[in-house]
């Protein structure tokens, strides 16, 4: 891609399942610590480390808004030393990922339905998403050039995809290139973003599994 700034790429939240030897007592949960029925969960919010675990109808546990494998095991820790449980014989299974990207100049987001009809337009979030069935994931696009995958398996397929679409978007000239004055060397500089352009949503990060 033809763009000075190179592509970031961030994991928001991993979710992680561990299955102990004997399954978590939903009820134990709620007595002693403290935890809420929701559905079909339990769920118990944690400040330190800061996670949110929830308790499934088999007693299965499952970490949610951790973005790293050891911090999800660190939270189920403390779930198990607050019961007076020991981690022997715990498992774990990591589950799809909510992962950023910037790709660090604007894009036309209101053309690209004009170029990409598997595009759709989400009116409240304010921005075009895809089914990448290639690369299996759901990708939202910002105007201020970032992006949320949703779904995704592992790190390396989101900035794969990301770069596969910063292409395909590069071709069809649908980055908006903002210059800023000259720097001492003479060079215009790229500017990575509008400061008036919004962000994604913080609710377009919390996905919890059904």
């Amino acid at each position: 891609m033809a763009r000075k700034s190179a592509l970031e790429v961030r994991v928001e939240n991993q979710l992680v399942r561990f299955t102990a030897p004997a399954p978590f007592d939903s009820s134990e949960v709620i007595d002693k610590l403290g935890g809420k029925k929701s559905g079909k969960y339990v769920i118990l919010a944690l400040k330190n480390p800061r996670a949110t675990l929830l308790v499934d109808e088999d007693g299965r546990l499952v970490v949610h808004g951790t973005s790293h494998s050891e911090v999800a095991w660190a939270a189920a820790r403390e779930m198990l030393l607050r019961l007076g449980r020991s981690d022997e014989g715990l498992t774990t299974e990591k589950g799809p990922m909510v992962v950023s990207f910037d790709y660090g100049q604007p894009l036309r987001i209101d053309r690209v339905l004009e170029y990409f009809p598997n595009f759709d337009e989400d009116s409240r979030l304010e921005c075009v998403r895809v089914n990448d069935k290639l690369h299996n994931m759901d990708i939202l696009f910002f105007s201020n050039g970032k992006g949320v995958a949703l779904g995704a398996r592992h790190k390396n397929l989101v900035e794969m995809a990301a770069t596969h679409w910063g292409t395909r978007f590069d071709s069809e000239n649908l980055f908006v290139k903002v210059l800023l004055p000259k720097d001492e060397t003479g060079d215009d500089v790229v500017a990575k973003s509008s400061d008036s352009l919004e962000g994604p949503n913080d609710e377009a990060l919390d996905v919890i599994e059904d």
